[in-house]
């Protein structure tokens, strides 16, 4: 297998654990959604980049963004339909 081509990241998040409130962090189920994912959501969602220019960013080619946006909305919406904690790490990413 290919080794993944390193991602580069503006911002780390603060917080690295989102929970619901309705339950202990030790009851949920957690959704691992990793550093790169969070960037691409970011630049993609809260800035508005389309998908090449949001590439461009993370020194990626635009399929690959694709592939790890969608891997991000699907974990988001796995924790927010089923009620799970969303745990931001890991990924092959370095800081710009």
């Amino acid at each position: 297998m290919r080794p993944k081509k390193t991602r580069w990241v503006k911002c780390v998040p603060g917080e690295r654990c989102f929970k619901p409130l309705c339950k202990p962090l030790s009851k949920l189920e957690v959704v691992y959604l990793t550093l790169d994912e969070f960037e691409a959501v970011r630049l993609a969602c809260l800035e508005g980049l389309k998908q090449v220019d949001a590439a461009k960013r993370l020194k990626i080619s635009r399929p690959t963004f694709s592939r790890i946006e969608t891997s991000a909305h699907k974990k988001i919406a796995d924790a927010l339909v089923n009620i799970k904690a969303i745990r931001i790490e890991g990924g092959c990413c370095k800081i710009k």
